[in-house]
């Protein structure tokens, strides 16, 4: 299936096989300041969590409480998604962004009141679960405004993945070392401060811009209303679901290793190195694509690079040991480069006045697609073998990212949004 060249090719910041690279990324000023506050924030919300969760299972000692923390930190993503996406177009992108970073400080901070009830700390989780969706769509939003529509925008996106890859092993192992000389109400403190450092450097490090669109009406009508013109639209919506699929599918070894781990009869260490598997491949094979690939060569690598994605996890139908498992989980990781030439194809396909909202129900998506992946791997694990349930979701995901393969494929080169706009 190739790609269409059209798309391939259509990147103002290099026609050629060779893009520009992270260093005209980082040339940009506006840029390094979203860089510094993403890298703050993102160590925020994973210090944020792991603390909560110590905290909330010395409050009840209740496993299935403590888990909650992390499962009420992906579900509330669809509400702010679906409901709230207008946010990102109906005002200026950096008071959206500040004013983000500012509710998850507050909630943060309300999490370390003395006597706080258990029910509270999980409703202020889903708070700042809620507005995730929202920050990261419009910050994704105003990445175009900053670096442009071209190969800029791709390698920012690629930047901000990286980091969000990183954050998370950095934020664990932070956590982590915090915890053990500090309590999670400190640890909590901590991560306040980092929220209120990403706001003061969007605040003070990034222009004014005006609202992209004067969205009227309700926010939640303004918000359902943008969300039918974007899946109304063939283009979009084939898009939409290729950034959704693969990775419903890409989790559930991740969902896993713990019980398959136990399997293996593994210590605390195997399974912790299993779970860095994903992570480095992830940024190993964005550093490299975006290096070393120009915006033609990444893009005619989206199509078999996504359906590659599936494939190590059919390795585990074979029960690997701790040495070929983590390979395995290193080289699905490397299946995110697929994304880089989705960004573009992505951007080029959404109108400007939707693009906050596009990138909101993108983000939110993504996030629901992966917890459902998850939720529905752990569910029939309970009735069938750990190592058949990866190997049958690899399976299955070669089955429906073919097929939405095909539906990016027949899209191309239309689009119906001005139809539904006239």
């Amino acid at each position: 299936m190739s790609t269409p060249p059209q798309e391939s090719e259509r990147s103002p910041s290099g026609s050629g096989e060779r893009g520009a690279g992270y260093r005209a990324v980082f040339a940009v000023a506006e840029f390094r300041a979203v860089f510094a506050a993403h890298a703050m924030s993102t160590l925020g919300v994973v210090v944020s969590e792991i603390a909560l969760s110590v905290l909330v299972y010395r409050i009840t000692g209740s496993p299935l409480l403590s888990a909650l923390t992390f499962a009420f930190g992906l579900l509330p993503h669809i509400l702010g998604g679906t409901l709230l996406s207008s946010v990102a177009d109906r005002f200026p992108a950096r008071r959206v962004l500040v004013v983000c970073d500012l509710v998850c400080a507050v909630c943060a901070a309300t999490m370390v009141v003395p006597g706080m009830p258990v029910a509270l700390l999980l409703v202020l989780r889903c708070v700042t679960a809620a507005v995730a969706p929202i920050f990261q769509g419009t910050r994704a939003s105003t990445l175009g405004d900053i670096l442009g529509e071209g190969d800029l925008f791709v390698l920012g996106r690629s930047v901000i993945r990286i980091v969000g890859q990183t954050g998370q092993l950095a934020g664990f192992a932070v956590g982590g070392l915090l915890l053990t000389v500090a309590s999670p109400q400190v640890v909590l403190m901590s991560a306040v401060a980092t929220f209120l450092g990403s706001a003061v450097l969007l605040r003070f490090g990034t222009r004014r811009r005006p609202a992209r669109a004067a969205t009227g009406g309700a926010l939640i009508g303004a918000s359902l209303s943008g969300m039918r013109l974007l899946l109304g639209d063939r283009r979009i919506r084939s898009l939409l679901l290729l950034c959704w699929v693969p990775p419903t599918f890409v989790v559930v070894p991740e969902a896993l290793l713990t019980p398959y781990a136990s399997a293996l009869a593994l210590t605390p260490a195997g399974l912790g190195l299993l779970m860095c598997g994903m992570p480095i491949g992830a940024i190993l094979s964005e550093t490299l694509a975006g290096s070393l690939l120009g915006p033609r060569g990444r893009a005619r690598l989206t199509m078999p690079v996504a359906v590659l994605a599936m494939l190590p996890a059919i390795g585990y139908a074979f029960e690997p040991s701790l040495g070929w498992a983590l390979a395995c989980q290193v080289l699905t990781g490397c299946g995110i480069a697929y994304t880089l030439g989705l960004d573009q194809w992505f951007v080029a396909a959404v109108p400007e006045e939707l693009r906050g909202r596009a990138m909101t129900v993108m983000t939110a998506g993504l996030m629901t697609a992966q917890g459902l992946g998850m939720a529905l791997a752990g569910a029939i694990a309970e009735f069938v073998p750990v190592h058949q349930v990866i190997a049958g979701g690899g399976v299955l995901g070669v089955v429906c990212v073919s097929a939405v393969l095909r539906s990016v494929h027949a899209s191309r080169g239309s689009t119906t949004y001005e139809r539904l706009r006239r």
